[in-house]
């Protein structure tokens, strides 16, 4: 289940999370950020606990939005370590995803 992660929650559930964390911005409003949501939801399944997926909602976090860079939506953010190793935009396939964090973190779904 993915984790609603606010302005005052994000340096504890992203920052400080033992292990890698897949961030969603989102909002709402925005149809391929509905569409992407059960694609995260099952990608955090299939890594069964070495990675947390948590969703930030920009309407909801603007100054958080605003410090992360977000210039679209949906945007995913991977932090490591809680350091940002990598970014991308849009809606992507399950398969790329999975590759996303697969090369980038060391684990494997």
């Amino acid at each position: 289940m993915t984790t609603k992660v606010t302005e005052q929650t994000f340096a504890t559930e992203v920052l400080q999370a033992d292990q890698p964390v897949l961030v969603d911005l989102w909002a709402e409003w925005c149809a391929p950020c509905r569409s992407i949501a059960p694609i995260l939801e099952e990608l955090e399944a299939d890594f069964g606990g070495q990675l947390k997926v948590a969703k930030i909602n920009i309407d909801e976090n603007p100054e958080l939005a605003t410090q992360l860079q977000v210039r679209s939506i949906p945007t995913l953010l991977l932090f490591v370590g809680g350091e940002l190793v990598d970014s991308t935009v849009g809606v992507q396939p399950k398969q790329a995803l999975t590759a996303f964090v697969e090369a980038r973190t060391g684990v494997a779904a």
